[in-house]
């Protein structure tokens, strides 16, 4: 069986009208990846110094790797179901990093917004192909 390239692939999914187009995604990763990382590197120091519990930098650590795996599993893998499944454990994760934070760095848990509004509408999205494809990985 010839697989077919990504592009070709995800131009086959049934998506809703309002997907935005892959130049866009593109874009607002643009935007949210220097935040993550300042905003997660900042934590993580903070633990490693000992000036902040390692329970708080643990929502931190899951959501990178649940973040870093979506597209190895949704353009990899081609696993819709499980890249629902994973995208899901990022929004739980944003949402759990926000409330462990807030009590020590606030500024941090704020600059988690952008995030959690992108990943919000990403999993509706996610949710929304995975529904309408089944389980569809030509």
């Amino acid at each position: 069986m010839n697989r077919l390239d990504f592009r070709t692939w995800y131009d086959q999914l049934r998506k809703p009208a309002w997907t935005p187009v892959p130049g866009t995604i593109g874009l607002i990763w643009q935007i949210l990846y220097p935040i993550i990382l300042f905003s997660f590197g900042f934590i993580l120091y903070k633990a490693m110094r000992g000036g902040l519990p390692w329970l708080v930098a643990v929502p931190f650590i899951i959501n990178l790797a649940a973040n870093l795996l979506f597209m190895p599993i949704f353009g990899g893998l081609r696993n819709l179901p499980l890249a629902t499944v994973d995208i899901v454990l990022v929004l739980g994760t944003i949402l759990w990093m926000m409330v462990a934070v807030w009590p020590h760095y606030r500024w941090i848990a704020a600059a988690q917004l952008p995030y959690l509004v992108w990943v919000s509408i990403a999993t509706v999205l996610q949710i929304t192909i995975t529904l309408s494809n089944g389980r569809k990985c030509p």
